[in-house]
């Protein structure tokens, strides 16, 4: 009776004080708001626009307010041509969003620069680089999302993994080496991920954080995966370690770049919606020759022990098919600060990844790095450098 009255009293601390802490915040945003001076001066507008939709003589921008204060559109044009809209008829409130649909009778491939006029003067601008028609979210369109989501995920991976025989066939140093270059492919992952997360936040307006959602997804997803690897490590500890860890290992490596390709499909699912992205072949030859290596660094634990048939197939749908599920969000969602947030907790995943494989880099009774292995780590950079100039742009 004695230990069960003093394991509840540390709870009872702890929710007291949150308690009075709630109470306390309550009063201050009750009370203290009263007492403080008006603010004066002009109104703080912003307004980020979030979607762009081109149908035949129509524009339609969905715009949320990212200020502190209300916005009210009151005439908008574009190539400094003033154009009828149709909008909200009250002030759109602090983090709400519209839809201001536009009767332009745009023209494909053309920029436009649109241009919103506020209630009080002020002049917000949104540029369409080249006007295109937005595709209709219909069957044949998802079918297509999903072919494409195939094309970049999972057939690359499928085609790296088909070199595991050669480099089971290679001796333990050889095994070493390929693991930097896995290091290296993840750090390039990892930046270009974090770099596309940013581009996204400073395109988004930061209603909902901006740049600070791409930081929180990361440490999720870190902390997240590395919750899933003390979990798995638990479940194995009794087994021979060798070649359980080879598993575990694999089976991480895969979670980490189906994080990065359901961020990576988003993006490619989102650039296509809004006519961004041209599918030609040579793109896709290129994003399945960058992606190739994916498939490689996920068999490359995996030289010591032989693994099932379905146990290689699994892991390849692992890193491969959340392409596919990213490329279908991104087209049919397209929100910005989700992207962010996705490509963060892909960054966060590879981050967890390189923790796991770094030690398994290390000489046998050493903890230091040879030379050949800082050299694989540095080749991983370089092909994955190489391969990203088949799908710049």
């Amino acid at each position: 009776m004695t230990d069960l009255a003093s394991t509840r009293k540390p709870w009872l601390l702890g929710l007291t004080a949150v308690a009075f802490l709630v109470a306390v915040l309550a009063g201050l945003a009750l009370l203290g708001g009263q007492s403080l001076p008006e603010r004066t001066g002009p109104p703080v507008e912003e307004i980020a626009v979030e979607h762009t939709v081109l149908e035949s003589g129509t524009i339609a921008l969905t715009v949320r307010n990212t200020g502190p204060d209300p916005v009210a559109i009151a005439q908008i044009f574009v190539n400094d041509a003033y154009v009828d809209f149709t909008g909200p008829t009250e002030p759109i409130g602090r983090l709400s969003s519209a839809q201001l649909r536009l009767d332009y009778p745009w023209q494909d491939g053309q920029p436009y620069l649109i241009s919103m006029l506020t209630s009080t003067g002020l002049v917000i601008e949104h540029e369409i680089p080249a006007a295109v028609t937005t595709p209709e979210a219909n069957a044949s369109f998802f079918g297509l999302m999903a072919l494409l989501g195939t094309y970049v995920g999972i057939i690359p991976v499928v085609l790296g993994m088909l070199f595991l025989p050669v480099m089971r066939a290679a001796g333990g140093r050889v095994v070493r080496v390929l693991l930097a270059a896995t290091v290296g492919l993840l750090v390039f992952l990892a930046w270009e991920g974090t770099r596309e997360g940013f581009e996204l936040a400073d395109r988004d307006g930061g209603a909902f954080g901006g740049t600070a959602l791409v930081v929180l997804g990361a440490g999720l997803a870190f902390l997240g995966l590395t919750a899933v690897d003390r979990w798995l490590r638990h479940r194995r500890q009794r087994s021979a370690a060798q070649g359980r860890t080879g598993v575990r290992l694999a089976l991480m490596i895969a979670l980490g770049i189906g994080l990065h390709n359901l961020g990576e499909g988003l993006a490619i699912g989102s650039a296509y919606a809004i006519g961004e992205l041209a599918l030609g072949t040579f793109l896709v030859i290129g994003f399945t020759i960058q992606n190739t290596t994916e498939g490689l660094a996920v068999v490359a634990p995996l030289t010591e022990r032989r693994p099932s048939l379905l146990v290689l197939l699994g892991l390849g749908l692992l890193a491969g098919a959340p392409a596919i599920a990213g490329t279908v969000l991104g087209a049919t969602v397209n929100n910005a600060e989700l992207s962010a947030l996705l490509l963060g907790v892909g960054v966060g995943a590879i981050i967890q990844v390189i923790v796991q494989i770094t030690p398994s880099l290390r000489e046998p009774d050493s903890r230091e790095f040879s030379g050949s292995t800082l050299g694989g780590i540095a080749v991983g950079l370089l092909v994955m450098y190489a391969t990203g100039l088949l799908v710049a742009g």
